[in-house]
């Protein structure tokens, strides 16, 4: 063991994305429990470890011990005292010695805001987001960490309720200057072939966990009868599932209820045709119209980007198909819909001609090795998303060059796949993709000094597949902690 290498650890550095200056006042240090005999084997040595954490009340082990079970069971104990501020937005790398996760030490920060204490153990589980203990009944403020050891590195985000996020914010808001968790292939979620599924979760518990964005392929099942309103939920030409279709109006309703118990929210919806058959865009615009945007209530189909007042309780249709001539006519002629009905293909950069999109769509990864490419191209539209200043009527609409443009829709596919490929089916490029998103998220996306052009730090749609797989709702937490600096302009005089 004495021949093995030091390898040095970086003093821990703390991001706050938050809103709000955070302190933090105290540190405590436990060491993991003694073990008599190193040779006994490995089995003893993570039973004594787990024993830590295992009381009469968590016989599982599975909730962080209190003060008083670390320090009673715990190898060595250390308490300090600390004044060290973060200012909203901003990073500091402290002298303090993180905990090294070889020797199980547990290193508990406690911060403080206003008079209230949140507490955290670190090391956390590596991308796994972590809400802070508040150590004051009824707290104003709550806290959300996402720790990565390998860096030293604590962000701190403050914890939305992701079943109604978007009520934080004014009606004024443009839409595009949101950060938005979206899915690819959203009702994907059903038995089926392995590159044909792109979800762990049903687009019910995607929108209870914070998720704004469906991106849905549709396909017409009796398009040439106008009565007909079928629509068969498809990924290219394949059924979403083995066992039966699936149908849109079902998804729809789903979205319906959603909306109507959580009215200050909304649901971005990109529809495109796709499955066999000859069905065409204008038969499918037809029956859109005639049998679901009929509905005004639930649909915004103006063709110009809303505000989140204009988007309240009402999905805002982003058609990917060509209209019918009688549907050109509509919004004064202006059209039906946002216009996303081509942009270019496999592209890792490209503005809609309507100049409301601006999309990262490349997904033809034809080698595990190509992954790499796709994170570059996913990291550059976040650049691009993070450096707009959005022009707030409330605020003011001059910018560092003067009046403020108009700010398009970033969208940025983190999906991508190979059909003949099991390393680049969708499930194992996001096992990949989304935790170096949330590294990004963290550590880069809209920091000073990285070169970048600093903004609200707005990320855009960020469209995602695999979230919620085993309860992981990190990088949807990620995205939508995002919006707290637009929520600061917002909020200020």
């Amino acid at each position: 063991m004495s021949g093995l290498p030091v390898i040095a650890i970086e003093p821990l550095t703390i991001r706050n994305l938050s809103s709000t200056l955070i302190e933090l006042k105290l540190l405590e240090r436990f060491g993991a429990p003694p073990i008599a005999d190193s040779a006994v084997g490995i089995s003893y040595i993570t039973k004594n470890i787990t024993s830590l954490w295992r009381t009469p009340s968590n016989p599982s082990g599975s909730a962080p011990p209190t003060p008083t079970q670390l320090a009673e069971q715990a190898n060595d104990f250390t308490r300090e005292d600390v004044s060290i501020q973060v200012d909203a937005f901003a990073t500091l790398k402290t002298n303090i010695q993180p905990a090294k996760p070889s020797s199980r030490e547990t290193l508990r920060l406690t911060f403080e805001n206003n008079g209230e204490r949140n507490r955290l153990d670190t090391p956390c589980s590596t991308y796994r987001s972590t809400t802070l203990t508040p150590l004051t009944p009824n707290p104003q403020f709550n806290y959300t960490a996402v720790y990565h050891a390998e860096n030293s590195h604590l962000t701190l985000f403050s914890s939305a309720n992701l079943q109604a996020w978007m009520r934080e914010l004014k009606d004024e808001t443009p839409l595009s200057a949101l950060s938005i968790p979206g899915t690819h292939n959203s009702p994907a979620c059903y038995r089926a072939l392995p590159s044909v599924r792109c979800q762990a979760v049903s687009p019910k518990v995607q929108l209870e966990n914070g998720v704004r964005f469906f991106d849905i392929r549709v396909q017409p099942e009796s398009p040439q009868d106008p009565s007909q309103g079928g629509l068969l939920l498809v990924h290219s030409v394949f059924p979403i599932s083995l066992t039966g279709g699936k149908y849109f109006s079902d998804l729809v309703n789903d979205i319906y209820d959603f909306l109507d118990k959580n009215p200050s929210e909304t649901v971005v919806m990109s529809l495109k045709r796709e499955g066999a058959g000859s069905s065409t865009d204008a038969q499918l615009s037809r029956i859109l119209k005639s049998h679901y945007a009929v509905d005004t209530d639930h649909w915004y189909t103006a063709p110009h980007v809303p505000t989140l007042g204009e988007a309240r309780r009402k999905i805002v249709l982003v058609r990917r198909f060509r209209l019918d001539e009688s549907l050109k006519q509509e919004w004064n002629g202006a059209g039906w819909g946002l216009n996303a009905e081509t942009w270019a293909d496999n592209t890792p950069n490209d503005t809609c001609p309507s100049g409301d999109i601006c999309v990262q769509d490349f997904y033809e990864v034809l080698e595990t090795e190509n992954i790499d490419k796709k994170i570059t191209y996913s990291e550059a539209q976040l650049d691009r998303s993070a450096a707009c200043v959005c022009a707030l009527p409330s605020v003011g609409t001059q910018g560092a060059g003067g009046p403020l443009g108009k700010q398009p829709i970033y969208l940025n596919f983190l999906s991508a796949s190979n059909f003949w490929k099991v390393g680049c089916w969708p499930e194992k490029i996001a096992a990949k993709l989304n935790p170096a998103i949330v590294d990004y998220l963290c550590r880069k996306h809209n920091a000073p000094g990285s070169g970048r052009q600093i903004g609200d730090g707005c990320t855009g749609i960020v469209v995602c597949d695999w979230v919620g797989n085993n309860g992981k709702w990190d990088l949807v937490r990620c995205i939508v902690g995002m919006n707290a600096k637009l929520e600061l302009r917002e909020k200020r005089p």
